[in-house]
């Protein structure tokens, strides 16, 4: 639906910000100039015809445009970014703390999404270079692989104790070895046949998963980061292949702030008045580093004794969640500071005005 029509309006001189919602087949987007809407459609979701439809409707205008980060990755900020277009990728919860500073309220559409753009009150996120974007993938792939054959796993499980081979409280680790020892119990040849079906699944997902592993141990050996990432308490190999494609090189971050806010490891904060309270992290930016930075900061721990002393003095008034979470920001600041000093990290090393609330 146009609200005007653009082919008849000369945007020389002015300011165009669009707000797209991406879906998987389509685009909708939203226009807006000098604060009134001049344009809503819906377009194929195709990058490369979407991004030429912007420039026949608006140039020569200056164009804005943002959309959220998931499941489409960024061919189509590259591509608007290529032709000349300003695009910011943002995060879904960025948004919603933007406008109503809280972490969870309803999804934005495209219109809220061009009024924020045009208000300033949207803050993009890191996009990765394409380099980056390909590497990753070994490492995501091989979690998702992961989480499947847990999945399958369970329904074997399910599967046993449906025959009531197993108890329902039963939480013996699921190993091949159990499998192949529980299926000789089972009598009934549909259920041997619908148990082997996901156990072949299992299998074939464990050759997967070690083919990725040998690929992640391979890139591991040509990745200069990797010393770095690895010299830190509680960070192992897979642990150091995850945040390297994740983050690269962390002196590319600013400040703390900043690396904080990519790994969801900021507190949100109440204020009333002159009072600032800082509560629960906002959970916004990158769900698997920050996973796997908690996971390290209870081994660092026990590695590393200022660290450990820092959970010490922060768990009575704090709890075990908040300090640990704390004890993750500490680590993950002082390994940006290994990268900008261009040394490995060392065990009791200060980096400058750590965050530690």
């Amino acid at each position: 639906m146009n609200k005007k029509n653009t082919s008849t309006i000369s945007y020389k001189g002015k300011d165009i910000f669009i707000g797209i919602d991406v879906h998987k087949k389509t685009y909708t987007a939203v226009a807006r100039v000098e604060g009134e809407v001049v344009k809503k459609w819906t377009t194929a979701a195709s990058p490369i015809k979407f991004t030429e439809q912007l420039l026949q409707y608006f140039k020569p205008g200056s164009i804005y445009t943002t959309y959220e980060a998931g499941f489409s990755g960024f061919s189509l900020h590259r591509e608007l970014e290529q032709k000349g277009i300003n695009n910011l990728v943002v995060h879904a919860a960025g948004i919603e703390v933007a406008v109503n500073n809280r972490v969870k309220t309803d999804k934005r559409d495209a219109h809220k999404l061009s009024s924020l753009l045009e208000s300033n009150r949207l803050k993009g996120i890191r996009v990765p270079t394409e380099l980056e974007e390909n590497q990753r993938q070994l490492s995501r792939t091989r979690q998702q692989l992961v989480e499947d054959r847990t999945a399958v796993k369970n329904k074997i499980r399910m599967k046993f104790h449906q025959l009531g081979v197993i108890e329902a409280d039963e939480n013996q680790r699921m190993s091949h070895l159990l499998v192949k020892e529980l299926i000789g119990r089972v009598s009934s040849k549909e259920f041997v046949i619908a148990i082997e079906a996901y156990w072949h699944i299992w299998k074939k997902l464990d050759e997967e998963i070690t083919k990725l592993e040998i690929a992640l141990r391979q890139q591991a050996k040509e990745d200069r980061n990797e010393a770095t990432y690895r010299s830190a308490p509680g960070v192992g190999p897979l642990s150091a292949r995850i945040l390297s494609n994740e983050m690269g090189d962390m002196s590319q971050f600013r400040n703390e702030r900043q690396l904080f806010s990519y790994t969801g490891l900021t507190p949100s904060e109440h204020s009333s008045g002159e009072h600032i309270r800082k509560g629960h992290i906002t959970h916004q930016g990158n769900s698997r580093v920050r996973a796997v930075l908690i996971e390290a900061a209870w081994r660092a721990i026990e590695e590393d004794t200022t660290l450990a002393s820092f959970f010490e003095r922060l768990f009575p008034r704090s709890g075990k969640k908040r300090a640990i979470v704390a004890v993750a920001r500490k680590l993950i600041g002082r390994i940006r500071a290994t990268f900008q000093h261009g040394e490995i990290y060392q065990v009791g090393f200060q980096s400058p005005k750590m965050i530690e609330s």
